[in-house]
């Protein structure tokens, strides 16, 4: 039997804590979500004034990029590469930018998602939730 990383209540508080200081050092409404590695949601937060489809779009984004074990914009470049059938994968909702795995050793134990400005903005914050516990 072999043994595995997860992310542990502490870690989220970090990578969101790290994230929302990204987010308001750029003066940035985002919402931040934190799942496991199952795309189980952990941590949501919508900082004030993000737009109130971003709730269910960084979630969304976290989701995918935790399932699919690859950052969510792997899937939009394949969409907007021509291969639109991909729309059709089952449980993935959020095949746009700004879902990062969360890799450890290898494996993905979670995902972060943001949503709220520009796709690769919400990158730089999902990154900077992910500096802060080093990974």
């Amino acid at each position: 039997m072999k043994s595995k990383a997860f992310l542990e209540s502490a870690d989220v508080k970090t990578i969101v804590a790290a994230a929302e200081a990204e987010a308001l050092k750029n003066n940035w409404a985002v919402t931040i979500a934190v799942v496991d590695d199952g795309g189980h949601l952990l941590h949501l937060h919508r900082l004030d004034g993000a737009p109130a489809i971003s709730a269910h779009i960084a979630p969304a984004k976290a989701h995918t990029a935790a399932m699919g074990r690859r950052e969510s914009k792997i899937y939009e470049d394949t969409i907007n590469g021509g291969r639109t059938s991909f729309l059709s994968a089952p449980l993935l909702s959020g095949m746009l930018e700004g879902g990062v795995p969360v890799m450890k050793d290898g494996h993905c134990i979670g995902a972060v998602g943001v949503s709220g400005v520009k796709s690769t903005e919400d990158v730089q914050i999902a990154r900077a939730g992910l500096a802060a516990i080093g990974l």
